[in-house]
């Protein structure tokens, strides 16, 4: 067929209207027509004859030639298409240029169809015009697709940090637990050597007493025998020699050696060893096992802080590492927050601050503001206390006049009554308190400034005295 499209259109043109064939009848002769056409010709005529030839037709309804209709849609078709675009540049029912748009209908039309009764009161404006309006209402529309773009490849590369961050918090977080675990086995082993020991060391004391008890029990079997067989003796004698030894065989008769009696506490003492085994061991335990009131929540971490691998003390590192930026994290400033959150109660910790000069600590609502630079004042949901190098001050700005610099500081928050205390913790002195009404979940809140040029330890968090009361 693409052959037969590249002959020239005359070769698929009706010799009656002009124009491409529509519907084509062959005739006997071999020429073809519209069928429209042909009918036309032939209307009043009594001779159906080939208006080319005049050769008289052997059929008054002769066959639609297929193939050649087929070519002629296809050349029709090609013919109101833009060979440039694909687009059809032709009214495919005039088959006149497409010049004009109708703003009613929203589509193309040619000249023919503006005057036609489909078209004929609608507004219509050129097509160039249309292209161009249509256009900029697209740029318009095409914006909000690019902005969004821009955050969903925005989204996606924190989705990428994060699922890295993700194995590398798994990876870390694993060699953590094992080292926990493996401080635990140690203890536990050294804990059951030790044990051990002590029980084979009262295996080998009580062992060398019995051991000592049977040796004099044999001793005084031996001697008792003797004497028991040696009377035996003296009774099979002679009565004279009998009565001469009597005395001497009387006196040996009267044993003065006191019964033997079994040691008391002789056997291990099983109640001593297995006795509340684990709680014993886990009393103990508790020298190595430390309770921390506060734990740091890493995911809330603003990049410029680093902490230690209890999750216990945070510091201020140099250049920022990346961190993936969760929703959780603080990204303006150098910000952390406690991994859990009060809602009720009463609640207290104590942090060591050492010698760094600029800090802010406190409690939070679990809703600030992580991304932006908000003050940490109760207007925004924090209510903290803050050092500036020596100066101290609460979040609503007002100068706190300590007498010394403190060391550490206890914060007490009581939820229901809406009252968070700061003390210094040596002596219980007040520092300040706040009273509001609370409607959040509050969580400890750390700040921590730059040391400048002073050498500086991190914040930590102090660690409270772990006990069992056993009733």
């Amino acid at each position: 067929m693409a052959s037969s499209l590249s002959l020239p259109e005359e070769d698929f043109s009706c010799t009656v209207c002009l124009d491409i064939f529509k519907d084509p009848v062959m005739l006997s002769c071999s020429h073809s027509f519209c069928q429209a056409c042909l009918k036309e010709c032939w209307k009043d005529k009594e001779s159906l004859s080939c208006p080319v030839c005049r050769r008289r037709s052997s059929k008054d309804q002769p066959p639609i030639n297929r193939s050649l209709k087929n070519l002629c849609e296809a050349l029709r078709e090609r013919r109101q298409t833009d060979p440039t675009t694909g687009s059809k540049v032709f009214c495919s029912q005039h088959s006149e240029k497409l010049s004009l748009f109708c703003l009613e209908d929203k589509e193309p039309i040619c000249l023919v169809c503006q005057v036609s009764r489909k078209h004929k009161d609608h507004d219509c404006i050129p097509v160039d015009e249309a292209v161009q309006d249509h256009k900029e209402e697209l740029q318009t529309d095409l914006k909000p697709l690019q902005e969004k773009l821009k955050i969903f490849n925005k989204v996606k590369q924190t989705c990428d940090q994060t699922a890295v961050h993700i194995k590398s918090q798994a990876q870390h977080t694993e060699k953590q637990i094992k080292k926990e675990f493996e401080k635990l086995h140690q203890f536990l082993r050294e804990e059951e050597e030790a044990r051990i020991a002590v029980l084979k060391e009262e295996e080998k004391q009580k062992s060398q007493k019995m051991k000592e008890k049977i040796e004099q029990m044999n001793r005084e079997i031996s001697s008792l025998s003797d004497t028991i067989r040696a009377i035996e003796g003296e009774l099979k004698d002679e009565d004279i020699s009998f009565l001469q030894n009597f005395k001497t065989t009387k006196e040996r008769a009267q044993c003065t050696l006191p019964d033997l009696q079994l040691v008391s506490g002789g056997l291990i003492d099983v109640a001593k060893h297995l006795g509340n085994l684990k709680f014993r061991v886990w009393e103990k335990m508790k020298e190595i096992i430390k309770h921390t009131p506060v734990i740091l929540d890493p995911n809330t971490a603003s990049s410029g802080l680093s902490l230690s691998d209890d999750l216990t003390s945070v510091s201020r590192t140099g250049p920022k590492h990346q961190l993936p930026d969760n929703p959780e994290r603080f990204m303006k400033y150098t910000t952390i927050l406690g991994s859990k959150g009060f809602s009720s109660g009463k609640h207290s910790w104590e942090v060591e601050l050492g010698d760094r000069p600029c800090w802010i600590m406190g409690v939070a609502k679990e809703s600030i503001d992580r991304k932006g630079g908000v003050s940490s004042s109760p207007e925004y949901g924090i209510w903290v206390i803050r050092q500036d190098s020596g100066n101290y001050s609460n979040g609503k700005g007002e100068t706190l006049l300590l007498k010394k610099k403190p060391q550490r500081i206890r914060v007490q928050l009581d939820y229901d009554q809406g009252e968070v205390s700061f003390y210094d913790s040596i002596d219980m002195t007040l520092i300040y308190t706040y009273k509001d009404t609370f409607t959040e979940t509050l969580y400890p809140y750390f700040s921590i400034g730059s040391a400048g040029d002073v050498k500086s330890t991190g914040v930590q968090i102090c660690q409270s005295e772990v006990s069992a009361n056993v009733s």
